[in-house]
């Protein structure tokens, strides 16, 4: 045999395609008309280095109850009524002991309404009556203040190296999550040969060509291609 031959596994659109081709001269080659990156999404994190509380003043109130014991009076009999009661059956008695006739009734009426009078002052300065003592439930707001955690202040370091402070609202672990970044996953490479042309995914970016048998593409590609002649 005087030209060896290699055998290639090439990973085509519905199914994989075994060809062989010469080593030698007149080998084809499709023309790599684009490569364009296939990308997706991973976090980005940061190792933490240190957490520091931020913390502020907080002002506020507080409501405080106690059971206090109160004296208070009992109602007389009468209400409010019983000196001016007492006093008007009193004056009058000792108005009816004085004069005769007309003066009598005269002087018993004055003694009534004078009695009266002197009833409602003595209640006025009265105080009541029997004091006793009840617990009752008291509430008043007081002034507070305190310290409180609003956020923490983490140190970490990048992928590259650098240590940098960012502020967190909770408390992180060992790493903290900086945001995301586009990671390339492979390539989507259209091609040209001749009046065939078809897109392929690739797991490494291509050089200018990609050599091909039979029609097909000879190199491990992800089933993707279009190919159209």
């Amino acid at each position: 045999m005087n030209k060896a031959t290699i055998a290639v596994v090439a990973l085509l659109a519905g199914g994989a395609a075994i060809g062989a081709y010469k080593t030698g001269f007149g080998t084809p080659y499709a023309e790599v008309v684009s490569a364009t990156p296939v990308t997706q999404k991973e976090p980005v994190y940061g190792d933490v280095l240190g957490v520091e509380p931020v913390t502020q003043l907080v002002q506020g109130t507080e409501q405080v109850c106690n059971d206090v014991a109160v004296q208070k009076r009992r109602p007389e009999r009468f209400g409010n009524k019983d000196g001016a009661v007492a006093g008007a059956v009193i004056g009058g008695l000792l108005g009816h002991q004085i004069g005769g006739g007309k003066g009598k009734t005269a002087a018993t009426v004055a003694g009534a309404v004078g009695g009266a009078y002197a009833g409602r002052e003595i209640d006025r300065r009265h105080q009541g009556g029997e004091v006793y003592t009840e617990m009752e439930r008291q509430c008043h707001n007081e002034p507070t203040s305190h310290q409180q955690t609003v956020g923490y202040d983490v140190k970490y370091r990048t992928e590259d190296g650098q240590e940098l402070t960012k502020r967190e609202q909770a408390k992180p672990g060992d790493r903290i999550l900086l945001g995301e970044k586009d990671v390339i996953v492979g390539y989507d490479v259209a091609w040209k040969y001749k009046e065939q042309s078809g897109v392929i995914r690739m797991d490494e970016k291509p050089g200018d060509r990609l050599p091909m048998q039979d029609g097909a593409i000879l190199v491990a590609a992800k089933p993707t291609d279009s190919t159209k002649g």
